[in-house]
């Protein structure tokens, strides 16, 4: 796979690096940070990774129907009327026995089953990765969104404090006769609007911190510039063929619609015969009620049986039962068949739309730049021609309207290209801890979902438990309310 360009890289950090022109403290945070907080707290991959585990024990179960099953049961018997023709009828018995059974053949549906848990495993860590790269490209998500909308924060705080000056300036012009009411009313109704358009600036920048706070646990402190994405693709085919490949959904699909073929063998078994050994044995005890025979002789109060043998089970009619099942799993198989397709469309339109949307983010990015350096250079001119008569306080409101556009359309590209970037190396399977170097920082070694499985199935002990479960996310409820208000520069 190709890389980016270098100059595309280079946009990126230009671009990114200019989002928020703030010191870096002791308390500043990197987007690597939030992803290793995310990564190590959050708890919608907490759950992915503990239903990862569930799905290893199917294996277990699964396997547990062609091992041998040993059962016992045992009872105690009050005789309350004997039978009257009987001479040692009983008064009581204590009886046990033990039974024991050995699989030999079922008709493939072990075997089957076994291949079915399997391979659902294998499409649980492909779901595992598509939950990681999603909770990720949340968190790039947010990240951007608060430099974003502190940026907005910050150039609506700068606008209301210029067209305070503005008005400021407009009314002592108006009190000596230079200018109208007309042009106060005017200033004055663009700083209302600008004051406006600050609160509600503020109340967006509020909503992107708490949903910060959501995906990485803490509060949003002081965040830096993101790096420069790397592995981007040279063309939107080349990012198809990757992700195709490499989408952890795509891989997921597939894998279910393997193990949904097995289940066809494993319903279809059902009409097979079945082989197995067994082995019992018997013991009663009469607890010295069993009376003497005819003759005088003691009856034995103890008896003990013991048989062994070989059972075939071969299914005749079953009502229909066994037919059904499998055409309700061939139903099944070609509804994951069908979801392959499904997948792979959606892939092939995520990879498509992201790279066109980077591709337009920065030409936005260059486009806006231009737009932002005209537009100074065209409210400094109306500005000085202000002073000769040549230009209104429309005017320059006006111009002074066109710069704030100007600027918050860089910005809001600033974020839209990172955004759509990492979405599309999500897409691409190429955003994930592994690819994004997590396990070099805070985070340590990696999450392994095959350690559960390897722990798991040579299991065969029926007290083999593990501990209650306790939560491994962290709470929310004891971090702060955020505010709207960013520090001053």
């Amino acid at each position: 796979m190709t890389r980016a360009r270098p100059t595309l890289k280079a946009t990126f950090a230009a671009c990114l690096g200019a989002s928020v022109a703030c010191a870096a403290p002791a308390t500043a945070e990197t987007l690597k940070e939030a992803l290793a907080k995310a990564y190590s707290t959050n708890p919608t991959l907490e759950a992915a990774r503990a239903q990862l585990r569930a799905t290893d024990e199917n294996v277990v179960i699964q396997r547990a129907q062609g091992l041998p099953n040993v059962s016992t049961n045992g009872q105690y018997t009050e005789y309350l009327k004997q039978s009257s023709a009987s001479f040692i009828a009983p008064e009581r018995a204590a009886a046990g026995s033990v039974e024991l059974s050995v699989p030999i053949y079922s008709g493939g549906s072990v075997r089957n089953g076994i291949k079915a848990a399997k391979t659902r495993v294998l499409a649980g860590r492909a779901d595992l990765r598509g939950t990681e790269s999603s909770v990720f490209s949340q968190v790039v998500a947010a990240y951007m969104d608060v430099i974003l909308r502190e940026a907005l924060v910050g150039l609506s705080r700068n606008n209301v404090d210029v067209l305070q000056v503005n008005l400021q300036a407009t009314s002592d012009r108006f009190e000596i006769g230079d200018l109208t009411r007309t042009d106060v009313a005017q200033s004055q109704s663009r700083l209302a609007q600008a004051e406006s358009d600050l609160r509600s600036a503020q109340a967006n920048l509020v909503d992107a911190r708490e949903r910060y706070i959501q995906l990485v646990g803490s509060s949003a402190s002081d965040l830096q510039p993101p790096p420069p994405l790397p592995g981007l693709p040279d063309t939107a085919d080349a990012a198809v063929l990757v992700a195709l490949d490499s989408n952890p959904d795509m891989i997921a699909a597939r894998e279910q619609a393997k193990a949904a073929g097995y289940d066809i063998e494993v319903a279809g078994a059902g009409r097979l015969p079945t082989l197995s050994l067994f082995s019992n044995g018997n013991y009663t005890d009469y607890l010295g009620s069993l009376g003497a025979v005819p003759g005088g002789e003691p009856a034995e109060q103890v008896q003990t049986s013991a048989q062994a043998g070989v059972r075939l089970t071969l299914p005749l009619f079953q009502g229909g039962r066994v037919a059904a099942q499998e055409r309700q799993a061939q139903a099944n198989a070609s509804a994951a068949l069908e979801r392959v397709i499904e997948t792979e469309r959606n892939i092939i339109a995520t990879v498509r739309s992201a790279y066109a949307s980077m591709l337009a983010a920065n030409a936005i990015i260059v486009s806006s730049q231009s737009a932002v350096d005209a537009a100074n250079l065209s409210l400094e001119g109306v500005r000085a021609e202000n002073t000769v008569g040549n230009r209104t306080i429309l005017d320059i409101l006006n111009a002074q309207q066109e710069l704030l556009n100007a600027q918050v359309n860089l910005v809001t590209a600033r974020r839209n290209a990172y955004v759509a970037g990492f979405t599309l190396l999500a897409a691409m399977g190429r955003a994930e801890a592994r690819d994004l170097g997590l396990e070099e920082d805070i985070v340590g070694p990696l999450y392994d979902p095959a350690a559960n499985y390897n722990r798991v199935k040579g299991k065969f002990w029926d007290w083999s438990m593990d501990p209650d479960p306790t939560p491994q996310s962290t709470r929310t409820v004891d971090i702060p309310a955020p505010d709207g208000e960013i520090p001053p520069e």
